[in-house]
């Protein structure tokens, strides 16, 4: 006999799972797998190069086009160093809040529709659910690509993608996208008294840091067109700087790690090639005329994700404004893998219980309340299928 779940009962079990992004998901991609293939569904895997982590997509209703992609990582941020007052691996209820790792960003959106699976099989479905559960969203949205590249073979055409990132149950349309970057320059060692012997790599980085400090001033002063976006510009941040070996030595290496956060309607290169254009014409010819062949600035691409770019007439839009019974779709400044599934003709649109200010901290919760609307939600859209 196929298992049943509560909501509150299917989110303490996938919070249960240690999915940190380091982590395999295999096994709770093992249990979903087997608590929806009692109920009928066709699974099909995508693995990673190593077999040691997979996406799931998984149906249930009839083989037609038309169907509703709900997709949702599976994959959480560390728990490392927080002051975490419950444990983060089981679900603790207290003052109408359900505390643990992925409450809120974002195994409850998952479970809770996973959890109403019985509910779906004993309507008429007219067109099918389509459970799509990836890895390794918090590390830039990577593992969702082999799913999607494979949609096309692995189910009908679908109607439209929800994502359910955190937005309070708020329709969401549009989000920034993310680039981030590892810039590592090389310099010439010297003694720390003989400064004009060598090329400091820390103060070319400095320079460097500094000119994208100057590209964020100016993304500042261009905003945004649509002014829908809060902060209301394409951000840009230094997160990680590593250089030098001792006070008394020139240091020959620096590399930090910088990032953008690009408005989806603009050029998503626009920063990197401004940045690589200062590097190659203004910074690195003074750098290799100190440092001499020694002297060099490369930068390695780490993260890149689109954005979710409004579209007039987008189903994905309409269909969550009339579930949730909004009236406009609002924005986010965070990355997602919406823009993926966008950007592979999959009208898409973000909406998901849990708010966004309580991702990734200690005590990560969501509200009993926000669990009931994702519930609601879900059963009109059982009502819309069986039309």
């Amino acid at each position: 006999m196929a298992a049943t779940y509560t909501p509150r009962e299917m989110i303490a079990k996938l919070v249960s799972f240690d999915t940190t992004s380091r982590n395999s998901n295999l096994d709770l991609i093992d249990f979903v797998e087997d608590y929806l293939s009692a109920y009928g569904a066709s699974c099909t895997r995508f693995y990673n190069e190593d077999r040691t982590k997979a996406n799931l997509l998984a149906t249930i209703g009839p083989g037609v086009e038309g169907g509703i992609i709900l997709s949702g990582h599976t994959d959480v941020v560390p728990v490392d160093g927080q002051p975490w007052v419950t444990d983060p691996w089981e679900v603790t209820e207290e003052g109408g809040k359900l505390y643990g790792r992925g409450t809120c960003d974002m195994k409850s959106f998952s479970a809770i529709g996973l959890a109403l699976v019985p509910e779906f099989l004993k309507r008429d479905l007219k067109a099918p659910i389509h459970f799509a559960l990836s890895y390794d969203e918090e590390v830039g949205c990577t593992g969702v690509v082999s799913m999607i590249e494979g949609l096309e073979s692995a189910i009908p055409t679908p109607r439209c993608a929800i994502i359910g990132e955190p937005t309070d149950m708020k329709v969401v349309n549009a989000n920034k996208g993310i680039r981030s970057f590892r810039t590592t320059v090389e310099g010439k060692e010297s003694h720390s008294s003989l400064p004009a012997g060598g090329a400091s790599a820390i103060l070319y980085a400095m320079e460097l840091i500094a000119h994208l400090q100057d590209l964020a001033r100016q993304m500042e002063d261009l905003g945004d067109a649509s002014g829908r976006f809060d902060p209301g510009y394409t951000t840009t941040s230094v997160g990680v700087i590593k250089g030098g070996t001792a006070t008394n030595i020139i240091p020959r290496e620096c590399t930090f790690d910088w990032e953008y956060r690009p408005l989806p309607f603009v050029d998503q290169d626009c920063i990197k090639k401004e940045f690589e254009s200062h590097v190659t014409n203004i910074v690195l010819p003074r750098l290799k005329k100190q440092a001499g062949d020694d002297g060099n600035i490369t930068t390695e691409d780490l993260v890149a994700v689109p954005g979710l770019t409004a579209e007039e007439g987008n189903p994905a839009d309409a269909l969550a404004l009339k579930l949730t019974g909004a009236n406009r779709a609002e924005t986010v400044s965070y990355a997602a893998e919406a823009g993926l599934f966008q950007k592979a003709g999959v009208p898409s649109v973000i909406c998901g219980p849990g708010s966004i200010t309580e991702a990734h901290k200690p005590n990560e919760f969501i509200t009993l309340e926000q669990v009931e609307m994702s519930v609601a939600f879900f059963r009109r859209l059982m009502d819309e299928l069986s039309r």
